[in-house]
């Protein structure tokens, strides 16, 4: 039979466990792992807390580039500096933060938003597990920029207006209540005495969607005829819902200088764009097409479009300003319309 040999095992004199040698080695690794998942605390804590700031910051920035602009495009600037204050320090959690607005250009706004310390005052974000790798504050900020100006392009109703008839002058910001007739007889026409002869005013609407897209320089499309199609149905029905309530319906229209050809080959140059201030309309018999088209609406028999074949719409040109809300800052011709957005 075959014995079994027993492995002899050998203790350390002090017992079980290992070496001094190697308990050291293990202390320093650890003590090693330790500053390591300390600094990932650092960054993980730390980054996240200072991304947090930087929206905040640049939610600040934004808000308060926009306001200023919204002065600015009004006539006045105000106290900016009070106003970035202002919102910077809405903006910021712990409504601490620094503004400083400059004016690149004389329609641009740019504000430069810091984070602030509450309790110092310090131009600086304080960080916590970073102080144990010797860092204990940095600094944060954003910057935005907003221009304003005559928009360069927009969509809307299907519709464009003869510069002739705009007559809101600087000094007011409502203009005359008028009506704009294609028929019979255009008002407010270029010198040839017509618009487009057969085009009637409407723009060319390819999708028949009663919304068409304009821009400077444009040479846009006429769509001949007396009716449009019965998608703006919906359109005018929102226009009356809006009306019959007390509210306004402002609505942004391209304007044109000049018109050549004919029918559906005629083209409108546009030079910019003007809301106008709708209270009345006929587009076509009865219904949807025809609304407040009475004198005794109006309260002037002058304004009302009452032939069987006649079309207008009737309202009055308007001051407006809009935040990124029409086609974009684009040089048109000065209106009364404004765009206000924000560029950086």
């Amino acid at each position: 039979m075959r014995r079994l040999k027993l492995r002899q095992t050998i203790m350390h004199p002090r017992g079980s466990g290992a070496p001094d040698n190697e308990r050291g080695a293990v202390a320093i690794i650890v003590a090693m792992l330790l500053v390591v998942l300390m600094g990932a605390a650092a960054i993980a804590v730390d980054v996240g807390a200072l991304y947090a700031e930087k929206a905040q910051l640049q939610n600040g920035a934004d808000s308060a580039a926009l306001a200023i602009a919204d002065d600015c495009a009004g006539g006045s600037c105000g106290d900016f500096a009070a106003t970035g204050d202002e919102f910077a320090n809405t903006n910021a959690n712990d409504g601490s933060s620094g503004a400083i607005v400059t004016f690149p250009n004389a329609t641009t706004v740019r504000v430069a938003t810091n984070a602030r310390d509450a309790n110092t005052d310090a131009d600086s974000f304080s960080l916590f597990f970073a102080r144990i790798l010797g860092f204990e504050t940095t600094e944060v900020g954003a910057i935005a920029e907003a221009s304003w100006g005559p928009p360069g392009s927009g969509g809307a109703f299907p519709l464009a207006f003869s510069d002739k008839c705009w007559d809101l002058s600087g000094a007011v910001d409502t203009g005359q209540l008028q009506k704009i007739s294609w028929k019979p007889g255009v008002t407010c026409t270029n010198p040839s005495g017509h618009t487009i002869p057969g085009g009637w005013g409407w723009l060319d609407d390819p999708d028949s969607d009663c919304y068409a897209v304009t821009g400077l320089g444009n040479a846009i499309g006429s769509d001949p005829g007396n009716n449009k199609p019965t998608q703006c149905a919906t359109i005018l029905q929102g226009w009356i819902n809006v009306l019959n309530s007390g509210d306004e319906v402002n609505v942004l229209f391209p304007v044109f200088d000049t018109a050549t050809g004919s029918g559906n080959t005629g083209s409108f140059h546009i030079i910019g764009f003007a809301t106008f201030s709708i209270v009345g309309w006929k587009f076509g018999q009865n219904g949807v097409y025809e609304y407040h088209n009475t004198t005794a609406a109006l309260g002037n028999s002058h304004l009302a479009c009452s032939g069987g074949n006649d079309r207008c719409i009737i309202g009055q040109f308007i001051k407006f300003q809009s935040i990124d809300s029409v086609g974009g800052v684009g040089g048109g011709a000065d209106l009364g319309t404004l765009d206000i957005r924000l560029t950086k």
